[in-house]
């Protein structure tokens, strides 16, 4: 064969097989677009439950307190966020630990807890939290928590990966365990025997004095100080009212350390509507704190489906999937509402239909278009028992 003909056949060989890599790789393309279609519910499958009865499970109790949780394991179809409910008794301490896998973002609800927070830069914080409050401990940053009594407090932790319990809590009590001695004796510059009484398992939650009103000093005798705190109390902030309810909402924006997550206290009235919206950038986690109503869930191809919820049941609505919140009961409802994004971003369908030109909204729906005339020209976000007017709700003064 010629150096000429040779040259052809190798050219003609590496097309061909590169021919058949794009294809495999097109193929490859195709298969992940699937998964990734069957993992959030993109396709013609029927949406799966999205509400979970989280305080009704065991959780795990040690002798400081206790947690239940909604992860994918009890709720499958929350992939983005998970959710922990957590008592800690006057002393209980959840352990120094940390997460490789996701942020963490507490609300509390009654109580008081303290809590330790290290970054990788060595500055630390310690705060003290009462209902209300919010803190977020970003990916991989050791912390501890500590009830302040005089009851107990009760909190709730939205984590930003609906797998962190399997995969991203890493205690300081297991790792020790799992260490030598002799390693523990030169890592930490004392006896060996030092840690002949410490625990063989992970603690978890176990049981302290109830510390001191007054903050005592680390170790190291003073803390260097983070330049953004891990701490914002969200409930004195001024609420945005509507006929039908009102909001708070915490953002990177108001809480600059908070870059994973965004988080929302979510009040309405009853029969009060959160309107029909989406959110392009993130998942959402619920907690009902008070009251009960309906989420109706559309998840595209002509799927949709409504779950009635009450106190203690967390829910989850996958990014992009549109739907509404209503107040059923004859009480005020009170939901705490987690993204896995630090931007809130959200489509009302109120705002959607009024930025489009009659003509189109008409051909759409084949409806006349005088009818959209009673639509709302803006924005409702809450509409009240009563409906939502023409000039939608707009925030009160």
């Amino acid at each position: 064969m010629s150096d000429f003909s040779r040259r052809n056949f190798l050219s003609a060989a590496a097309m061909a097989a590169g021919a058949v890599g794009m294809e495999g790789i097109s193929r490859a393309d195709d298969y992940g677009d699937r998964d990734r279609e069957k993992e959030h519910g993109d396709d013609s499958e029927p949406i799966p439950t999205f509400r979970y009865a989280m305080e009704t499970e065991k959780g795990r109790h040690t002798e400081g307190g206790f947690s239940r949780e909604a992860t994918v394991k009890q709720l499958p179809i929350s992939e983005g966020l998970a959710g922990v409910s957590m008592r800690l008794k006057p002393g209980g301490v959840r352990e120094l630990h940390w997460h490789a896998k996701a942020a963490e973002w507490a609300f509390m609800l009654k109580g008081r807890v303290r809590t330790t927070v290290i970054s990788p830069d060595g500055t630390s914080e310690t705060n003290d939290f009462e209902a209300g409050d919010v803190w977020y401990f970003p990916r991989g940053h050791g912390h501890a928590l500590q009830g302040m009594g005089p009851g107990e407090a009760h909190f709730v932790l939205i984590f930003d990966d609906g797998h962190f319990s399997e995969f991203g809590t890493f205690g300081a009590s297991d790792w020790l365990a799992q260490t030598p001695p002799e390693v523990l004796a030169k890592n930490f510059g004392v006896p060996k025997s030092t840690f002949a009484q410490y625990p063989k398992i992970e603690a978890f939650i176990p049981q302290g004095a109830v510390p001191s009103e007054k903050q005592p000093l680390p170790l190291m005798g003073a803390q260097r100080t983070p330049p953004n705190t891990h701490k914002y109390q969200l409930m004195d902030q001024e609420p945005r009212k509507f006929r039908g309810g009102q909001e708070r909402r915490v953002t990177v924006k108001e809480f600059p350390v908070s870059v994973g997550i965004t988080g929302v206290v979510l009040e309405l009235e009853p029969g009060g509507l959160r309107e029909l919206h989406w959110h392009p950038n993130a998942d959402e986690w619920q907690y009902w704190i008070e009251g009960s109503g309906r989420v109706g869930v559309f998840g595209s191809h002509g799927r949709s489906r409504i779950e009635e919820f009450s106190v203690g049941d967390a829910g989850y609505i996958p990014r992009g999937f549109g739907h509404y919140i209503e107040n059923t009961g004859n009480t005020p409802l009170k939901v705490l509402i987690g993204f896995n994004s630090g931007e809130y971003q959200a489509i009302d369908a109120s705002a959607w239909f009024a930025s489009n030109p009659i003509d189109i909204l008409a051909a759409n729906f084949g409806a006349s278009a005088s009818s959209f005339d009673a639509f709302p020209h803006r924005r409702v976000f809450i509409a009240p028992k009563e409906g939502a007017s023409r000039d939608g709700e707009g925030e009160s003064k």
